[in-house]
């Protein structure tokens, strides 16, 4: 009653603008008891949780982290109640590209989209999670990886359904480019996806020539016999045009189009070109890589162009999520997506004016299947592609369909889940150069190396994980690191100072950057022939300041070098030196290796103190630099 009164009271004071001391104040906000409990000051920044809310370490939260949560309703789903695909997109976009805005401080574009593999489909009531962090910035774009998981409610079941990887442009007044700020990876998993954002951006940047490449080596009759027979569906049939109108919450607050807007529209429109072949209703399966090649804003009309250009033979029967064959020497399977069809969509912009000439905004290259009641991808009618065209289509579509594999199995695979020695051919080389790369860096960026021995200036480090002992042996040097990175990248020359080389033979120039080599080594222990390899050396300079220069090296096979009887044919998964600037005379070498069973004793030997063969083996490199620093000769060959 006495807060009711006071309350009154208070009322009336305010209504005739009378100042109300704060002790009363705080006795009508809190009661009683709040009045007689002493309260501390709350600091400026200091904000008061909400009741029942869930304390956050802000502190620990990458400050470009963006998560979102949304529940699946109906408005949300297709016919079978799953959530649309395009919808998803419209929600990774715009995580991504807030994630990205929170680094640059000004609006962000969509730049490309890597790969993207959907391994299972949400159905209304789940909840979608999506986490969204910069990778790593450029000068004036940045990469930015999403993470997208499902949570049933009801049961409590967490599962992911897609891993992606874009880029985003920053963009200032009038449209011109921002140059960001770089940024600084704290955790373990953020220096190795900063350290790997440079492999993948430079392998984006290839993307056009691997496919140029393959179809000029591939042949003209390429999956002829899929045409065969009188079943065959015009692809024409297929063909499917349609047209949207931008409008205001279709962009951004600068008015050009979501990303993940166009794309929702391209995959309805690539839907229903699908649906077209197969008289069924489609699940996406992979979208391809792709870039905006610029930008639409409202006002604009959208047409959108789909598709049929390939339905594959079933080939390989994966279930839906089944995982890859993981087995080291069980070969790939001849066909990733089986009973799949790959649709290529466009989308085009043009004005009120209706101008002749149309703008190109986007295209993309989406794979579907045609799933049966068990999951398990069913088998597509045969495609008959139109003369010219459509012909070209249909052999871009095989190539691409090959370089999806390469990338699935080389590049997404986990590290463990990789063939020690994958067959190198002309499509695929970008992708294991890029794996050669980012195996070595995320070996570096481990946080939980141990000393464990220390001879003058030599240090020996040891890391154990799971199925691996790896080991890092470092030291400085009186070397300017492109020097050491010119004489440590030639394996010609590694007999010179390690003793356990032979000879290393130059097998193929694959390009300015990546070598092929037959490399034959001493005899080991209770071995009667010396071993031999054929490793692939990929060498990388600096992206930008503070990263170092990298010679990595992986075991491949190469019909030309097959296992020969004379030799014991070695493999090495992982291994290479990475070399840090200290001065303009000095420089950091690190050598890494991730020891192979074959490999083991002797790496614990040298651990142990019970020899000193690896420490010696780097003291002699050392030599080996100081005494060619200064060759004219040696400075002029790379490798």
């Amino acid at each position: 009653r006495a807060t009711l009164l006071l309350s009154r009271c208070l009322l009336k004071m305010v209504k005739g603008n009378i100042i109300v001391p704060e002790d009363i104040l705080s006795f009508c906000c809190n009661g009683l008891q709040g009045s007689t409990s002493a309260r501390r000051a709350r600091e400026p920044e200091e904000q008061e949780e909400a009741p029942g809310a869930m304390a956050s370490p802000l502190a620990a939260q990458n400050p470009t982290e963006v998560q979102m949560s949304q529940l699946v309703l109906p408005c949300h789903t297709n016919h079978r109640g799953e959530l649309s695909t395009g919808q998803l997109l419209k929600w990774m976009d715009t995580a991504a590209c807030l994630s990205a805005e929170r680094h640059a401080g000004c609006p962000c574009v969509t730049a490309s989209m890597d790969d993207i593999y959907f391994e299972h489909t949400i159905s209304v009531g789940q909840v979608v999670n999506i986490k969204a962090k910069v990778n790593r910035a450029f000068n004036s774009s940045m990469e930015v990886g999403i993470q997208v998981s499902y949570e049933d409610l009801c049961s409590g079941k967490h599962c992911s359904i897609c891993k992606a990887y874009a880029t985003f442009v920053a963009q200032g007044p009038l449209g011109s480019k921002v140059r960001l700020e770089p940024l600084t990876p704290q955790t373990e998993e953020e220096k190795i996806e900063y350290s790997i954002a440079a492999e993948r951006r430079r392998m984006r940047l290839v993307h056009k020539d691997t496919l140029k490449d393959l179809l000029t080596s591939s042949s003209q009759e390429t999956e002829r016999e899929t045409r065969d027979g009188s079943a065959a569906v015009p692809a024409e049939r297929t063909r499917v045009e349609s047209v949207e109108l931008v409008l205001p919450p279709h962009a951004n607050h600068q008015g050009n189009t979501f990303g993940g807007q166009i794309m929702a529209w391209m995959e309805n429109v690539a839907t229903i070109a699908a649906s077209r072949l197969c008289h069924a209703h489609p699940t996406l399966r992979a979208i391809e890589m792709f870039h905006f090649r610029g930008p639409s804003q409202v006002g604009d009309r959208l047409v959108l162009k789909a598709i049929v250009n390939n339905a594959f033979k079933n080939r390989w029967v994966l279930g839906w999520g089944d995982p890859l064959p993981t087995s080291p020497r069980r070969s790939a399977p001849s066909s990733l997506l089986s009973g799949s069809m790959e649709v290529g969509v466009c989308a085009e912009a043009y004005g009120q004016e209706m101008s002749i000439s149309r703008r190109h905004i986007n295209s993309a290259f989406m794979t579907f299947v045609v799933l049966d009641q068990e999951g398990h991808p069913r088998t597509l009618p045969m495609l008959a592609p139109e003369p010219g065209d459509g012909e070209r289509r249909y052999r871009e579509a095989s190539a691409r369909k090959k370089i999806r594999l390469d990338r699935k199995y080389v590049v997404s695979c986990k590290q463990t889940e990789v063939p020690l020695s994958v067959p190198w051919d002309q499509s695929n080389k970008v992708y294991l150069s890029y794996n050669n790369v980012s195996a070595l860096k995320m070996l570096v960026a481990k946080a939980n190396w141990t000393l464990a021995r220390e001879k003058e200036k030599v240090r020996m480090y040891t890391l154990e994980e799971d199925r691996f002992l790896s080991f890092r042996i470092e030291m400085s040097v009186r070397v300017a690191a492109g020097r050491a990175f010119s004489l440590l990248s030639n394996l010609r020359r590694r007999h010179e100072w390690d003793s356990h080389y032979v000879s290393a033979e130059l097998v193929q120039k694959v390009d300015d950057d990546d070598m092929i080599y037959h490399v034959v080594s001493q005899k080991l222990r209770n071995e009667n022939k010396p071993q031999d390899f054929v490793i692939l050396a990929s060498r990388r300079k600096p992206c930008s300041k503070g990263d170092p220069y990298v010679v990595a090296f992986r075991s491949v096979t190469l019909p030309t070098h097959p296992a020969r009887a004379e030799f014991t044919r070695g493999e090495t998964l992982c291994s290479g030196f990475c070399i840090w600037p200290e001065s303009e005379e000095m420089s950091k070498v690190a050598y890494y290796n991730q020891a192979m069973p074959g490999y083991l004793n002797y790496v614990t030997t040298n651990v142990a103190g019970l020899s000193s063969d690896i420490c010696s083996t780097f003291e002699a490199c050392e030599k080996f630099l100081l005494k060619n620093k200064e060759d004219l000769i040696s400075r002029l060959q790379d490798f």
